[in-house]
């Protein structure tokens, strides 16, 4: 029987995976990958390793959920090596926890490793210490997408009050009733806020401003973007350091695995 080895590939800069997670690329006879995966990872794959490409964006899903589980199965069955090879963390809002009962629920031997989760990851490229003795001592990580037939007054009244630093995913589109919904419910105003858009890749943007003025400020940037809500955002004019680097200072070892 083979084995499906459930990946997390970090957040976007490909020399943050981890050195498990690059060994199961290496190994596997099927890779199954997402959108949000740096494809500069398939290059570690074998030369006869299939790649099928599982990407999903809001506005187009080129494999359900359902299939990727049933492909998932066949290739187990089929005796193969098979790495699920998934944007940052597979257990943080990555169907990874679906993905690893559908295995069991069929008798498959699996193994899960952990990435690197853009909703730390970004904020730390961006100079935004997500913990602070000074400023936050409690960090939530939240879905943007409320799950149907939510409450969604009750929910986002209980964020408001929850910790002291929010790193929401997946909360773009509804940035404006982010920012109303939590002023509404006991966050101040001011409270700064901070859009990251594309972190950790050479494409990153961050638009800093408050829950008052975020929505005019970052109104041109999209999806993949992390929201992080707090008193740390105002540090990063102190510590930012990602967007102001040279290529000439860049780190890029040659990663060799044997």
């Amino acid at each position: 029987m083979g084995k499906v080895y459930l990946v997390g590939a970090g957040p976007g800069d490909p020399e943050l995976i981890t050195l498990k997670g690059l060994k199961a690329i290496q190994q596997s006879d099927i890779i199954l990958y997402d959108r949000l995966v740096n494809e500069e990872l398939l290059g570690y794959a074998s030369e006869k390793a299939e790649l099928i490409y599982c990407g999903k964006s809001p506005e187009h899903h080129s494999l359900s959920q359902d299939n990727i589980n049933k492909l998932l199965c066949r290739y187990a069955k089929e005796d193969k090596i098979v790495t699920r090879l998934k944007g940052g963390d597979p257990f943080i809002f990555g169907r990874g926890g679906e993905e690893a009962m559908i295995l069991k629920e069929n008798g498959f031997i699996f193994e899960i490793v952990p990435g690197i989760t853009s909703g730390s990851a970004a904020p730390t490229y961006a100079g935004i210490p997500l913990t602070h003795r000074d400023y936050s001592s409690s960090v939530s990580f939240v879905s943007g997408v409320s799950k149907t037939g939510e409450d969604h007054e009750r929910y986002w009244e209980h964020l408001a009050k929850s910790s002291d630093t929010l790193c929401i995913y997946m909360g773009v589109k509804s940035l404006p009733e982010i920012c109303e919904r939590l002023i509404r419910y006991g966050r101040h105003s001011t409270t700064p806020i901070a859009v990251i858009h594309w972190g950790t890749t050479v494409m990153q943007q961050t638009v800093t401003g408050t829950l008052e003025n975020i929505v005019h400020a970052a109104d041109s940037l999209t999806n993949p973007s992390m929201i992080i809500i707090g008193d740390v955002v105002r540090l990063r004019e102190q510590i930012q350091w990602f967007e102001e680097e040279t290529t000439e200072h860049d780190f890029n070892p040659e990663v060799v695995i044997g």
